[in-house]
């Protein structure tokens, strides 16, 4: 159960989108009902109608060049929230969200958190992908941004916030944060889309994407791995 007494720290929602109009629509109407005051659609050049979407739904919009470290970045340096909920355009938060990140913050020597990860997709195979990332969260501490990480303001500025790279950027922040806290993992799950599981194939997307990780501990530059992976997708 969720404390009742929980500090009201002011929140703001960063999201960095290209041409994601149709999943920002449905993202759009989710977070309109939870009453969060601060929504940043930050919108690396998109060449179909997303920054007007976003308008259209009360979102403000910066823009800067594609790149999700370089746009969440953008977003946090106008962010007027405490605490900072990074989200991915096609994933789902649950109804009681801030109330949960709120919880998760307030435990002493948490410096960041994410939530459970949950595919939109039916089928044993994503249920197992579900839990191999339930298994990561907990053996290594593992979070990525389509879990939604929030932390606070002032934390995420400390580390130096996203670095600029075009790949694992996610990564490479809860790297950063791992000196200052805990990982917390909220008992709830966002839902979020399995098209690239879909589109590649559930084993060969889990192979490329556990490549990219081996490949970025290896020393191999994130543009590199980056080159590779959009190759597929």
């Amino acid at each position: 159960m969720i404390s009742t007494n929980l500090p009201t720290s002011s929140i703001s929602i960063i999201i960095p989108a290209r041409n994601e109009a149709e999943n920002l629509v449905r993202l759009g109407k989710k977070l309109n009902r939870t009453g969060i005051l601060e929504i940043i659609l930050c919108d690396g050049n998109s060449t179909d109608n997303t920054a007007e979407v976003a308008r259209d739904l009360g979102m403000r919009v910066v823009t800067c060049p594609p790149g999700r470290g370089m746009q969440q970045n953008r977003g946090a340096e106008i962010a007027q929230g405490e605490i900072l909920f990074f989200l991915h355009c096609d994933t789902i938060p649950p109804p009681d969200f801030s109330a949960h990140i709120r919880s998760e913050l307030a435990t002493p020597g948490v410096a960041v958190g994410a939530f459970r990860l949950a595919l939109d997709s039916s089928g044993t195979t994503y249920r197992f992908i579900e839990w191999g990332v339930r298994l990561r969260n907990s053996l290594f501490g593992a979070v990525y941004g389509d879990q939604g990480i929030f932390l606070h303001q002032k934390t995420f500025h400390q580390v130096g916030g996203f670095p600029d790279q075009p790949l694992l950027e996610d990564y490479e922040l809860i790297r950063r944060l791992r000196p200052q806290g805990s990982i917390a993992l909220a008992p709830v799950t966002v839902h979020t889309s399995a098209r690239r599981w879909q589109k590649l194939g559930p084993v060969r997307t889990t192979i490329i994407n556990q490549l990219m990780i081996i490949g970025y501990h290896l020393g191999v530059s994130p543009t590199k791995l980056a080159k590779w992976y959009y190759q597929h997708p």
